[in-house]
């Protein structure tokens, strides 16, 4: 008989906005009902449903996990995370009747992930999903073997960092984050890249999106806001049209000043700048790219607080699609003496293995009984379930159908 491995072994074992996420939605929209789908956008070697009774069981096992004391004592100690979240979080469980997983209808190789219930009672299974999904895909493989590669390439990316650092310093400096967290290899794995990078990547490495490493290793954890939380505004208390600027504006009454790094592609950036106004650009530190062109998102996004009259050399551009340190040293390069630049790196770094890494998302398609959507920059990256409810985003904020 096979001993049962646990892929999450603690709560803390998630990325840092979905806690920020959370605690606003439980001050401002804690009845909220949500659904999230899973979609798993390029074709594994092995079929995704032999993997289910495996992924069933980690579900279980996530299910009966509550958070520590001392977890509660570092997330209390962020200054930007509240008591009475802290105090919700102590009596919180994720509940297993909210998630079901099932072979895909009329797609026999495929599974279909749901979640739906309360929000706060949902969005917290995304990032542990997709890692239990991608540890128990990958144990397949060779592990040794892996991880051997993914060391050997580890070092080569420390050299590439170590030879970046004699070239004649920008404006502003080179810092990048580990975002691998929903796309990693193995609990392991990731562990070791984060401790190693910590260790030998000296000023550049400046933390990490999941908690409980960075509690672990003394980093700083990263994050605000993903999409999801704009999508949700799609059915709060606004007109469609002004759905983004509902969602800021309570962001920036809850973390006043905290937290200033805003997501522009939910329904692409160009209608994410005519809302973006010079409000919005004062009281935000910087903006992520998640799709798109990177160098042309820059320089639109740098035109925008130009004609602001803002000095982009005082705001952010963090960058965070699919990113290799060479593609982040080219943008580095191309835009650090006219903005602060960041990096979140992920896959690159969590998952470059010697395996194709899966690409998977779970993401909010439904709020409150209605439709949401994500319009990306980049096609094939957006979802909806519903193509009316598509077509009329698509028609008020004057973007592409896609």
């Amino acid at each position: 008989m096979s001993t049962f491995n646990p892929v999450i072994e603690s709560l803390l074992d998630t990325d840092l906005y979905k806690f920020t996420m959370m605690q606003e939605i439980l001050h401002s929209q804690p009845e909220t009902q949500s659904a999230y789908a899973f979609k798993c956008r390029n074709r594994p070697t092995t079929p995704l449903a032999s993997f289910q009774r495996e992924i069933e069981a980690q579900l279980d096992h996530l299910c009966s996990l509550r958070f520590a004391e001392d977890e509660l004592a570092y997330l209390g100690g962020l200054r930007f995370i509240k008591s009475d979240f802290v105090d919700f979080l102590r009596l919180f469980q994720l509940q297993r009747r909210f998630i079901t997983v099932s072979v895909a209808a009329g797609r026999p190789d495929e599974l279909d992930i749901r979640v739906q219930g309360p929000m706060l009672h949902c969005m917290l299974f995304e990032i542990y999903l997709l890692s239990i999904v991608n540890e128990v895909y990958f144990r397949q493989f060779p592990v040794d073997a892996a991880l051997t590669i993914g060391r050997e390439k580890l070092a080569t990316k420390v050299a590439l960092l170590k030879q970046f650092a004699t070239q004649p310093p920008l404006r502003n400096p080179f810092i990048f984050f580990d975002f691998g967290t929903r796309r990693r290899f193995s609990r392991a794995w990731h562990e070791e890249m984060v401790r190693t990078l910590a260790q030998q990547a000296g000023t550049f490495m400046r933390g990490t999106s999941n908690v409980l490493l960075a509690k672990r290793y003394g980093l700083t954890p990263i994050g605000t806001m993903a999409h999801e939380y704009l999508q949700a505004f799609q059915c709060f208390g606004s007109r469609l049209r002004d759905f983004q600027k509902n969602a800021l504006e309570h962001w920036v009454r809850e973390y006043r000043g905290d937290l200033g790094i805003a997501l522009t592609d939910v329904v692409g950036t160009d209608a994410f700048l005519r809302d973006f106004d010079l409000y919005f650009c004062k009281l935000f530190d910087g903006v992520r790219h998640d799709s798109g062109d990177p160098f042309e998102w820059g320089e639109k996004i740098i035109a925008h607080y130009q004609a602001m009259k803002i000095d982009p050399g005082t705001k952010q551009l963090v960058f965070s699609d699919g990113l290799t340190l060479e593609r982040a040293f080219a943008l580095h390069r191309h835009f650090a003496d006219r903005a602060r630049t960041g990096f979140g790196i992920g896959t690159d770094l969590s998952n470059d293995c010697g395996h194709e890494p899966l690409q998977i998302v779970m993401k909010l398609v439904a709020c409150n009984g209605q439709p949401v959507a994500k319009v990306s920059d980049t096609p094939g990256k957006g979802m909806c379930e519903d193509v009316n409810f598509l077509n009329y985003l698509s028609d008020v904020f004057k973007i592409a159908r896609q």
